[in-house]
């Protein structure tokens, strides 16, 4: 079979692998129907990540269907349509027993493309299979339900809830991303009175008006600051959500947040960022940070299958299962290919 191996930083092969098998009677292997391309795969392949070794197939956002199981697992056949989770899940150490299945110290967290063989490739293992997969009703497709692998479950959780987006909230998102666009959607769901989010392209603040921003600030034109304040009568943003994962954007954040207000970063860092603790100190501002936990995906497939989730226009450009490298130069090249989210299938 074949699989996306990362061969170092800026190294990437679309290329033969050995053939995904039952490691652990846990262990399910599935088929890869539908396979999306992350930030953190870009991060990765940046030198970001430096536990990720070469060699390794990356990814962690997928839809497929199981074609075996190990003796241990008990809740999925061959044949079933699961959606595969961006976190495993052991079930049985102190952190999974608390939900928050991200801190797994049972072998499980986020290994999927980081600690082990991901799933970009046509086939591949999932660990811990019964807590770590979702089975999908025929009526979601798979290109809607690939993004509550990672991106939706992960805004929600790290960026709208640890924020704690309220009724009436102003709320700055940085970052018009996959990850910034949906923490635009599921911000919305808490009915805040205003949505600003701060990018460097164009082309995605029209995605983020397209999901529900009210207002939206490009980078290099516009001063995001005055324009919060100035909405907000001086104070700024009840809460900013950073989702981008660069210094500056942290620390922009970090300005454009009010007195008592909250900072959610999301991002995924590869550089130290200066906490300015001299301004901050006396502002009662909180500031969190966060890997998804996942605890949040059933209910997130709820309201997909009640339709109270538009994810219709994240995907914007698809590719087959054999096209990895052209679709990792589109995605890289988001400025300028205005691709959101990149969905490779069967």
């Amino acid at each position: 079979m074949r699989g996306l191996v990362y061969g170092g930083p800026g190294v990437r092969s679309w290329t033969e692998i050995p053939d995904a098998r039952i490691e652990d009677p846990r262990d399910a292997i599935i088929q890869v129907d539908a396979v999306t391309i992350c930030g953190t795969d870009l991060h990765i392949l940046g030198g970001d990540v430096p536990e990720v070794t070469e060699g390794t197939v990356l990814g962690h956002e997928a839809v497929g269907t199981i074609v075996e199981t190990g003796g241990g697992v008990g809740g999925l056949a061959p044949g079933d349509r699961v959606l595969a989770s961006c976190i495993s899940a052991c079930g049985i150490c102190r952190y999974c027993r608390q939900g928050a299945y991200g801190q797994c110290r049972g072998g499980g967290g986020w290994i999927l493309g980081h600690l082990m063989n991901g799933v970009q490739s046509e086939y591949a293992r999932i660990p811990f299979a019964d807590l770590s997969t979702y089975k999908l009703p025929d009526r979601v497709d798979d290109e809607s339900a690939v993004l509550l692998a990672d991106i939706l479950p992960t805004s929600y959780e790290v960026g709208v809830l640890n924020g704690q987006v309220r009724p009436g909230d102003t709320v700055a998102i940085v970052g018009a991303g996959p990850i910034g666009l949906a923490a635009v959607v599921t911000a919305r769901l808490f009915s805040p009175a205003h949505i600003v989010v701060i990018d460097k392209a164009e082309s995605r603040l029209q995605a983020a008006k397209m999901f529900g921003a009210d207002t939206t600030v490009l980078v290099g034109s516009d001063d995001a600051l005055d324009t919060v304040q100035a909405l907000t009568g001086g104070l700024g943003a009840d809460v900013a959500m950073e989702a981008v994962g660069t210094p500056q954007t942290f620390e922009l954040c970090t300005t454009l947040v009010r007195p008592g207000g909250r900072v959610a970063n999301i991002g995924v860092h590869g550089a130290p960022a200066t906490l300015h603790l001299e301004d901050l100190w006396i502002r009662n501002v909180t500031i969190t940070t966060g890997l998804v936990d996942t605890y949040s995906t059933p209910k997130l497939l709820d309201m997909l299958v009640a339709g109270q989730l538009d994810l219709g226009h994240m995907v914007t450009h698809r590719f087959g299962l054999n096209e990895f490298m052209a679709a990792y130069d589109v995605f890289a090249d988001a400025g300028r290919s205005g691709a959101l989210k990149v969905v490779l299938s069967r």
